[in-house]
């Protein structure tokens, strides 16, 4: 049983093609999709088994498209528990224009859950023995309470895991009022748990600050898109910056850099040196089309470039 486990509310599957250009009202050629299975957590145990690690992916699956989604996490040797659920897993769509490498996301509605359904969540989590990390990524399916955090940070508690959650709005802050070990907001998250609308940089190391001194959580790591992320404990305040890059795609960056760090703490690396990673998983993410997560020996390239700036200096 792995130690590693991924929570997904709402797993999906991808769907990423292109066509040569996108126009209105004719009809356009795609080439062959390519197919992954996609959601917040789904992602992290991925892109922690491509790193060289280990993590299970806890999640609900529903009908054909269920069917499919845990062929496809089952032919890249994912680990799951998985919950049967009465309606269809989603899919997704990515679309690049080939004329001018632009990116077109389709978001399908999510999945809804039942009262029962969710709570199995809790149910196999209870069941794992020996759990390090609990990492729940990705938006809450509708039906699912934001009160689930506090269910799920008093299983950490009980078996001495540490939670770490990737997720926003409400989600979020109840997450951080049932308690969290780490968060991974991003600046538009920030904003919105202090109360603001947006946040300059200089401001995000003390609105990060006053949420750990309240006791809620140890780390928060704060997303900042190409300029990286900044790291911030009651004591360490570092911004991490990637070196520039081409871009080909962000979907999935968010969840290799959570991945990376997570992988990089579980192997007893300090907190420096799990961002650093992480933001070298995160912009590995960005150098491959479509989906695709990091690929290890992009990461390892690249995680010696990256800039660590100490800001309490």
């Amino acid at each position: 049983m792995s130690h590693i486990v991924t929570i997904t509310f709402s797993p999906c599957i991808d769907k990423s093609t292109s066509v040569s250009y996108l126009s209105p009202d004719i009809k356009m050629n795609c080439i062959a999709p390519k197919e992954e299975p996609g959601g917040g957590g789904i992602n992290v145990a991925r892109a922690i088994h491509k790193l060289g690690g280990d993590a299970m992916a806890l999640y609900v699956s529903g009908g054909c498209t269920g069917k499919k989604f845990d062929q496809l996490l089952k032919d890249e040797n994912i680990p799951a528990l998985i919950i049967p659920v009465l309606r269809e897993t989603r899919e997704n769509i990515i679309i690049v224009d080939e004329s001018n490498q632009q990116q077109y996301r389709f978001g399908m509605p999510q999945t809804p859950l039942s009262m029962d359904e969710w709570n199995q969540f809790l149910t196999k989590l209870h069941e794992i023995n020996e759990l390090k990390y609990i990492i729940v990524s990705g938006s809450l399916a509708p039906g699912v309470p934001n009160s689930v955090f506090e269910k799920i940070s008093a299983i950490s508690k009980e078996k001495k895991a540490k939670l770490v959650v990737d997720t926003k709005g409400d989600a979020l802050r109840y997450a951080l009022d049932s308690g969290v070990f780490l968060i991974k907001p991003n600046l538009g998250e920030l904003s919105a748990l202090a109360g603001k609308k947006e946040l300059h940089t200089d401001e995000i190391k003390d609105v990060a600050r006053t949420i750990i001194d309240k006791g809620k959580c140890e780390v928060v790591v704060v997303s900042m898109g190409a300029e990286g992320a900044m790291l911030v404990t009651s004591d360490l305040a570092k911004q991490i910056k990637p070196p520039l890059v081409e871009r080909k795609s962000t979907v999935g960056a968010g969840d290799s850099m959570v991945a990376g760090i997570v992988y990089s703490l579980y192997n007893e690396k300090n907190f420096t040196d799990a961002i650093r990673y992480g933001v070298a998983c995160g912009t590995a993410a960005t150098l491959n089309p479509g989906t695709e997560l990091c690929r290890k020996e992009d990461v390892e390239k690249l995680t010696p470039i990256v800039e660590v700036i100490d800001l309490e200096g």
